[in-house]
């Protein structure tokens, strides 16, 4: 089994920036992917990036390229997100994921692990 928890959301003013950052513990296993996703309340829960564990590969949604930046530190087990220049459709959940297969990185139903979620608020 796999551990995941988020930490680092909060209640920010639209153009501020807020890090994300999601640990990874538990049974050892070749992760090939982690992803971040939110989700705002009535709406469905959608990719916002993702990163192939080995290559660094990553993928952004539309809505936040240029804004966010996926990273992950292989040492620590650790997968961040930075966003910069946030805006209030950002306000969502914001959860953590890991996938046993790059195949489906962009899709809920790519990815096995999932953390508890952080709340991010913009306020405009």
């Amino acid at each position: 089994q796999v551990q995941l928890v988020e930490s680092g959301g909060g209640l920010v003013q639209a153009g501020d920036s807020l890090r994300l950052s999601c640990a990874a513990s538990g049974r050892t296993f070749r992760r090939y992917a982690m992803g971040w996703f939110r989700q705002a309340p009535g709406k469905e829960r959608d990719v916002v990036a993702a990163i192939h564990w080995s290559t660094g590969t990553t993928f952004y949604a539309d809505s936040v390229k240029g804004r966010f930046t996926i990273s992950r530190d292989n040492a620590k087990n650790t997968v961040s997100l930075q966003m910069n220049s946030l805006k209030p459709e950002d306000t969502a959940v914001y959860y953590c994921a890991a996938a046993l297969s790059y195949t489906d990185y962009d899709r809920p139903s790519g990815y096995d692990y999932w953390g508890q979620g952080t709340q991010v608020t913009v306020s405009s």
